[in-house]
């Protein structure tokens, strides 16, 4: 089984990934690492991360009809009242 974390990180000198944050305990074991980066910027914003996902090919299963089961009728609306 695959556990996902989504976490940040810096490319160094060494062109080795450091991450801001320290992974979960269980480590150390084999990973599989995708990384994302826009040449352009040197640190991303949550646009920046919604427009890769958003091209990622990983997420071309959620253009599929079949994946359309829920409908505006479907659950309660939130009232975000404070």
């Amino acid at each position: 089984m695959l556990t996902a974390i989504e976490t940040t990180g810096t490319i160094n000198a060494n062109h080795q990934i450091v991450l801001d944050e320290d992974l979960p305990s269980n480590a150390p074991s084999r990973v599989r690492v995708i990384v994302l980066f826009d040449e352009d910027t040197a640190d991303f914003g949550e646009r920046e991360w919604m427009k890769s996902a958003a091209k990622n090919e990983a997420f071309d299963f959620l253009n599929d009809e079949a994946e359309d089961i829920y409908t505006l009728e479907d659950g309660k609306p939130l009232n975000d009242e404070i």
